[in-house]
């Protein structure tokens, strides 16, 4: 059996002191740390570039994406619509540049955007370009399988609608 040499240097209070975290600071203290904390955040921030900063939003909004993806809940709010407009707004673009930069009409862009259409695989491989391929195409695709499966399971009018043109149905 080994045996623990820290109980050579250290008293068993002592031992369990540095394991306890108490807040031994006094209000001046934990106000220059907090000073402290915020120059150094500033000074981090001023440092960062513009490029960087576009990187950091973009990476936050495909984490987003993969977050919702992975959870197996539909959110109505959450629609691929919804991600494109967070994305145009982390870009700061007007839809009319963005559409010029994607080549699209802006109103095939508005009517994605708005949920009034769905985006072809055109518009989601020139999403992946644009994004320099930070946000793949298979992720912008699962937004859109993901609302027409839910669609497909929820959607009650469709299948009343559907129902008429089915002769002959398995009596199982």
């Amino acid at each position: 059996m080994k045996k623990n040499h820290l109980n050579d240097k250290y008293t068993g209070k002592e031992l369990a002191e540095s394991f306890v975290f108490r807040n031994k600071l006094t209000p001046a203290q934990k106000e220059a740390a907090k000073k402290e904390l915020n120059a150094k955040r500033q000074e981090l921030g001023q440092a960062t570039t513009a490029k960087e900063m576009l990187l950091s939003r973009l990476l936050q909004l495909k984490y987003q994406m993969e977050d919702y993806l992975a959870n197996s809940d539909y959110d109505n709010a959450r629609t691929f619509g919804f991600f494109l407009k967070g994305y145009l707004e982390m870009l700061n673009k007007k839809n009319k540049e963005f559409a010029a930069d994607i080549d699209i009409n802006q109103t095939e862009l508005s009517q994605i955007i708005n949920n009034h259409r769905s985006p072809s695989e055109k518009v989601i491989i020139r999403l992946e370009l644009h994004s320099n391929k930070i946000i793949p195409a298979i992720m912008w695709h699962k937004l859109v399988e993901k609302e027409k499966e839910y669609q497909l399971m929820h959607d009650s009018e469709l299948r009343a609608r559907e129902k008429s043109h089915v002769r002959n149905a398995l009596a199982i």
